[in-house]
């Protein structure tokens, strides 16, 4: 039996042409976001102030990158030096207590199915939508006794952080079985034991999660600091910007190095732990 060359031929894979114009698209777009803005910012922030002063995109004929970075700590008796530890302790303490708060009501919300929970999940979606009343709450602070101090800016950080936790610790939740509770609860484990020494560890990637987040944020903030905690002496990192744009004048090259020293805190930070933020995020998320 003669078989027909037709027949014989073997079909040649088609060569994907449209995915890999997507990959080169893709590759383009990360270069023109990510890092074309950060070369600029690291070249600009390489010169002397009358090259700077041209905001383009060419490296400096001398780079004066270490030199632009003592001025910048050295500047105004080394404020930005108190600056990083205000910004430091403002960040870490709002950390710590936004992440111990939203857990625990996080897993109450999630445990507990009742009319109580129901409307704190009122609320919590409520919180996401309606926007801060700066007025009265620097009012309220005034009252209180807390406006200007640090105390009371943890407080905002971690009042406006709140609803978003609790609802990434709540749908992590659904991934930590019910028997895991009932089991400590026959062992003898309930109330803040059963949370801290059982559920709390479980709480690892999303703890991680919520915990890098809020650093970026609350780091990063500009305009809270500058509402609720004024004052030369409490300024945070981002408020050190002022130090370099007046009416008449930029130095621009001083700028671009305090924004470097600036985003290096929480560049670092996301680099170490970017695989924890996306498993954070994406878990829970098949599980109801």
């Amino acid at each position: 039996m003669i078989l027909s060359r037709d027949k014989n031929k073997v079909a040649k894979p088609k060569v994907k042409y449209r995915s890999i114009w997507n990959d080169i698209v893709g590759v383009l777009l990360t270069v023109v976001v990510f890092i074309l803005p950060f070369y600029f910012l690291l070249v600009n922030a390489g010169k002397n102030e009358e090259d700077s002063f041209r905001l383009n995109l060419s490296p400096p004929k001398d780079w004066q990158l270490l030199e632009n970075f003592k001025t910048v700590i050295t500047d105004n008796d080394y404020m930005v030096l108190r600056s990083t530890w205000n910004s430091l302790v403002m960040t870490l303490g709002s950390v710590f207590f936004l992440i111990i708060i939203s857990g625990m009501t996080g897993y109450v919300m999630h445990r507990k199915r009742n009319i109580v929970t129901t409307i704190g999940n009122i609320f919590v979606l409520t919180a996401l939508v309606v926007p801060p009343a700066i007025v009265p709450t620097i009012w309220v602070l005034q009252r209180l006794g807390l406006y200007k101090t640090m105390t009371g800016m943890i407080m905002i950080q971690v009042a406006y952080g709140l609803a978003f936790a609790v609802l990434i610790f709540r749908n992590f939740m659904s991934t930590i079985p019910r028997e895991i509770d009932e089991a400590a609860m026959i062992d003898g484990c309930t109330g803040w034991g059963l949370y801290f020494r059982v559920i709390f560890p479980l709480l690892k990637p999303v703890t991680i999660t919520i915990g890098i987040i809020a650093t970026a944020a609350i780091f990063n903030d500009f305009t809270n600091p500058l509402y609720y905690l004024p004052g030369e002496e409490n300024a945070t990192l981002q408020q050190t910007l002022f130090n370099y744009v007046s009416r008449y004048s930029t130095q621009y090259n001083l700028l671009f190095t305090d924004i470097l020293y600036i985003t290096a805190f929480p560049l670092v930070a996301f680099i170490f732990f970017n695989k924890r933020i996306v498993a954070g995020m994406t878990a829970g998320s098949i599980k109801g």
